[in-house]
Parts: structure tokens; sequence; C-alpha cells
């Protein structure tokens, strides 16, 4: 039986220190080597200070911002130790209320935008974190953040267009917008009064 037992023993503790020390240090190591950004969560920095990260969204309501896509994480919403989406299948009369409650508030928001709103806008995503919104969402909002903000459309329609980010690789996934990034260069622009 000891010639069983001690074997077993060093194995188990020879694997531990592979598998649960060296392996981990060596990998944390390479990747804060290769992508010191992404390995440390994308953080965005402000006057040297963390405001937030590419990868979750944040709320914004305010008539001068960009809105992102609904959160579904509950207490708060973009909690990123909720994850999760909302789960409401398309049949759903509670998935139908809350996209005419966001359509009421977009309309309340821009009285004149006649146009076809976005779905991105007014449904959440599977993560219920996602920090990115589709082109024609964000060209949706241009003119009510260029009322609010007292500037041009043209001049908030050029930031949209240089805060898009296309396909990846040209063929892989579609067009997006971070809406974090795209309201920083906003209050770079012009901050919110």
């Amino acid at each position: 039986m000891k010639n069983i037992i001690r074997p077993v023993i060093v194995l188990f503790a020879a694997l531990t220190v592979v598998t649960g020390l060296v392996y981990p240090v060596v990998v944390t190591a390479v990747a804060h080597a290769a992508f010191p950004g992404q390995s440390n969560g994308s953080v965005i920095e402000k006057n040297g200070k963390p405001i937030g990260s590419e990868l979750i969204g944040q709320q914004f309501d305010a008539r001068g911002y960009f809105w992102g896509r609904l959160s579904a994480t509950s207490p708060n919403p973009y909690n990123a130790t909720a994850s999760s989406g909302s789960n409401l299948g398309p049949t759903n009369p509670a998935l139908a209320d809350e996209i005419k409650g966001r359509i009421s508030a977009l309309h309340d928001a821009d009285p004149n935008n006649t146009a076809p709103v976005p779905v991105d806008l007014v449904t959440s995503s599977g993560s219920g974190l996602d920090p990115e919104i589709s082109p024609a969402a964000a060209a949706y909002q241009i003119d009510r953040v260029a009322k609010a903000r007292k500037l041009s459309h043209n001049d908030v329609d050029a930031l949209v267009q240089r805060a898009t980010t296309g396909r990846q690789f040209g063929i892989l996934g579609e067009a997006r917008v971070n809406v974090l990034k795209l309201n920083l260069a906003l209050d770079e622009l012009k901050p919110a009064s």
C-alpha cells in the first residue's frame, strides 16, 4: 500500500504546482507582455483615473450623450457580476412592454425624430453588458445629442464616423460604435453643460 500512496501524493503535489502555480504565472506573464491593455481589462483612463472598460457598457441617459443598449443585469445596469440576458422570449408581453417603454423614452428625448428606432436601442444584449451599438443606432441619436450640446449635426456625425469600428479583418462581425469612447470624444469636443 505504501508503494502506491507515495507516488500518488508526489504526482498530486507535482501537478498541483505545475497546473495551479507555474502554468497560471507563465500565462499571465506572457499576456501582460504581449497584450498589456487587454490583460488588464481594457481599462479607459481619463486624467490618470480609470473611468471604465472598453468591454463593459455604462449607463448614459442624459440627452447630451449617446445611449447604449439596455442592460438586463440587476440590481444595477451593466453590473458585471450579474451578467445575463433578460431571457424574455419574443412572445412575452414583458418584452413588448420593455420595448414600448424604451421607444417612448427615445421619443420623449427627441420628439422630432420620426426615423425608425434601431432594434439595438430597444433590446438588451445576451450578456447585459454590451458596450457597443450599431452605426444606425448612433446615427439615430445624432440630432438629439447635437441639439443638447449646441453642436452642428455634421460635427457630431463626423465624430460618430471616426468612432465607428468596421468589421474585424473586413469580414467578421458587424460595424460598431463603442458608446463610452464616443461619449468621451464628445466631451473633448464640447463638455456637457
